[in-house]
């Protein structure tokens, strides 16, 4: 059964964030994925109630259904941050600049820490392949290489849940 959005009461999002990703992924149920995770994890941080499931985050895992491309990670934050822009800015195409600016930024980061920001290269492997996903799950590099990368993009992101770094992070990003 999907997540609910559970709305944090303490202060520090990105510990409060990071703690709610790993209840999330590393249930032994394994409902979520690395995008659901990021995605019900910052939209609870950012306070976005209208989320109540991780359904919109669903085939993005593993590099969209598995395919390989952007971790599903990052792909699930830039939902939540999209979500948030729309939110904070009335104009649709200043709010998307602004989106699109954050996540790059992101990105940047997450590969200056992984060497990359595809699932394929970050796992070393394809997981349409047959018997792969398997394999991987079996390996246990998802709890630990991918918790991490999603504890990564948290702890980057969060922290826009509070206006004063939001309004410094936006000035930040060229015009």
């Amino acid at each position: 059964m999907p997540a609910r959005l559970v709305r944090p009461s303490v202060p520090d999002r990105p510990t409060t964030a990071i703690a709610r990703a790993r209840s999330l992924f590393l249930d032994d149920a394994g409902v979520h994925g690395c995008a659901e995770t990021s995605y019900l994890a910052l939209a609870e941080a950012f306070g976005l109630t209208e989320v109540v499931s991780s359904a919109p985050a669903m085939a993005l895992n593993g590099g969209v259904a598995y395919g390989g491309g952007i971790c599903g990670a990052i792909s699930g934050a830039a939902l939540a941050v999209g979500l948030l822009a729309e939110r904070r800015i009335a104009d649709h195409q200043a709010a998307k600049r602004v989106a699109r600016g954050l996540i790059a930024e992101a990105m940047d980061r997450f590969t200056e820490r992984h060497g990359a920001v595809d699932c394929r290269d970050l796992i070393g492997m394809d997981l349409r392949a047959p018997g792969q996903h398997d394999a991987f799950m079996a390996s246990d590099r998802w709890r630990v290489g991918c918790m991490a990368q999603i504890e990564g993009v948290l702890a980057d992101l969060a922290p826009l849940a509070d206006r004063s770094t939001w309004d410094a992070a936006v000035a930040r990003l060229p015009v």
